[in-house]
């Protein structure tokens, strides 16, 4: 397993070129998941599993892994499906979501393989585990259920939109109030948590839940007449999504002489410095990690004061 996440340079030159490579694993069955592999770190033999009291029932214990204590999370408990019991061979995918790290206890890991974006489909409509799919692929006429792990961790450790009094007390917000803003995002709960933080500003949200949605929905308010600058003061876009991701979308978005003046921010659990240089690479006006409130009212900020 130690190899299966060598060549991560190579990788990195997918992104911008609307493809991605799933990490696809088992876990108390024979259905087949996956994760972006951006967003993990290994994937090992679980080391020594510690019980905590009072853990939350989804968190099967602690690790210590070079240092640093990791909670190891049953992602099939979590999302629904029967629990996995641990041992000395289990499988653990360590992660890094929205500045965190975990592990993620599976079943056992299949392979990585490359895909076109536009061969993600949004999930089906529906209960059980269906709300924890962000999307769904085929591979070998096989279905592959990609997870909502943002979705997964906020139910463990559930998010606070709040902005700080200071923030708010800031006169060059009132500038934002009846402004529209449209955010593009495949994950619920990072729509929730950006109309959570957003809404206090008094801004009118747009919500689209792909990058070609978001692509086509642009469009067509251009189509219309609108003076897209005028009409949006900016657009949040995630970059890991179904169909088109964020960064082939602020491309589109540069080469449409309507609408290459907006100011899109990326927003996404990917971390570090490869999304800076990716900004800059694809043009987008700024970039920030999920999730961070008060950070979110900066980079607002931000946009106002271009036009002062």
């Amino acid at each position: 397993m130690a190899g299966i996440l060598d060549s991560v340079d190579q990788r990195t030159q997918l992104v911008g070129e609307n493809r991605l490579e799933i990490l696809m694993f088992r876990l108390a069955g024979r259905q087949l998941f996956a994760i972006n592999v951006f967003k993990v770190q290994e994937v090992l033999q679980m080391p020594k599993l510690t019980l905590m009291p009072h853990r939350h029932p989804f968190v099967c214990g602690v690790v210590s892994l070079r240092g640093q204590t990791l909670p190891v999370i049953d992602l099939s408990q979590a999302i629904g499906m029967r629990p996995i019991v641990p041992d000395v061979n289990s499988t653990i995918i360590v992660t890094e979501y929205n500045r965190s790290v975990q592990a993620f206890l599976v079943g056992g890991v299949d392979r990585i393989l490359n895909l076109n974006w536009d061969s993600i489909l949004p999930p089906p409509g529906g209960a059980g585990r269906q709300h924890y799919l962000t999307a769904i692929t085929k591979v070998e006429e096989q279905l592959v259920e990609i997870i909502d792990v943002e979705k997964v961790l906020a139910e463990i450790v559930p998010y606070n939109a709040k902005i700080s009094g200071d923030r708010l007390a800031d006169p060059l917000l009132e500038k934002a109030r009846g402004r529209e803003v449209l955010l593009v995002d495949d994950s619920s709960v990072a729509l929730a948590q950006l109309r959570d933080t957003l809404s206090q500003l008094g801004l009118k949200l747009h919500v689209a839940t792909d990058g070609l949605k978001g692509l086509n929905q642009l469009k067509k308010w251009a189509d219309e007449g609108h003076v897209m600058t005028d009409k949006l003061l900016m657009i949040f876009t995630d970059a890991e999504m179904p169909e088109m991701d964020g960064y082939r979308l602020t491309t589109e978005i540069r080469s449409d002489a309507r609408l290459k003046d907006l100011y899109v921010v990326l927003h996404t659990s990917l971390s570090g410095s490869f999304n800076e240089a990716m900004v800059k690479k694809v043009g987008c006006d700024n970039f920030l990690s999920k999730f961070q409130p008060d950070k979110l009212v900066d980079v607002i900020r931000e946009r106002l004061m271009l036009d002062e």
